[in-house]
């Protein structure tokens, strides 16, 4: 399930991506395969380095010397990498997680090149807070949410770094209902809604039909699970 529109953040080809909070590499494979980039994904689970690693034998063109998929442990603290060494750099569904969020988007700032580009996606504040009421332990789980984002601040704090908001758009709609179910249901995991509205998010993510995906394009306005934001450096723009 893809969150970022890689058309919004322009990959070229010859490209640096880094993917900050990577996961199991959703993101990182899907620039890897957008483009002929160089792809780098760091998170500090282990175990979801080690699925993306796994994953993403699947899809390497072994042979492409203009491509290349990487992945590493590394705190988005304290990035590995040199001052101004990305050209594009996504932080998709993390800084929900992290108490220092603002030091996150300062490292990003930092090596991200003076002419790059960044994408950052967070869940969107109704929704998340629908959820937070339904369950206390939805929020209390470890490595859970420790916060529900105003979009407007986030939007600010970027900003206040050098950058201007130039696209945003929400997403996955149709994820938002079930993530009520699931928090109604948070100690019943076995619950039949839940799992019904499971196995139709997998079919549809694998179906993709037209009419589903027209509906969650009708709907992401007004109840996209994520807001989706883009930003490039010190242009004037809305």
């Amino acid at each position: 399930m893809q969150t970022i529109d890689f058309d919004r953040l322009q990959l070229r080809s010859g490209d640096r991506i880094l993917d900050v909070g990577c996961g199991e590499g959703r993101h990182t494979i899907g620039a890897y395969l957008s483009a002929n980039v160089d792809a780098i994904g760091v998170d500090l689970s282990e175990k979801d380095l080690q699925t993306a690693k796994e994953r993403s034998a699947d899809f390497e063109e072994k042979g492409n010397s203009l491509k290349s998929l990487t992945f590493q442990k590394a705190d988005a603290l304290a990035l590995p990498f040199a001052d101004n060494s990305f050209d594009k750099v996504i932080c998709s569904e993390v800084l929900e997680h992290i108490p220092d969020y603002q030091g996150v988007l300062a490292e990003i700032n930092r090596v991200l090149k003076p002419d790059g580009l960044l994408a950052v996606s967070v869940p969107r504040a109704w929704p998340e807070e629908i959820c937070w009421r339904l369950s206390k332990a939805y929020r209390k789980v470890e490595g859970g949410h420790i916060r529900i984002f105003n979009a407007t601040q986030l939007r600010n704090d970027v900003e206040d770094l050098g950058w201007k908001r130039y696209s945003r758009h929400w997403a996955h709609a149709l994820h938002a209902p079930f993530w009520w179910l699931k928090c109604w249901y948070w100690e019943k995991e076995d619950a039949r809604l839940v799992q019904w509205y499971h196995s139709f998010l997998v079919w549809d993510l694998m179906k993709r039909p037209w009419l589903t995906r027209s509906l969650e394009w009708l709907l992401n306005p007004v109840m996209g699970k994520s807001v989706v934001m883009y930003f490039e450096r010190g242009k004037d723009l809305d």
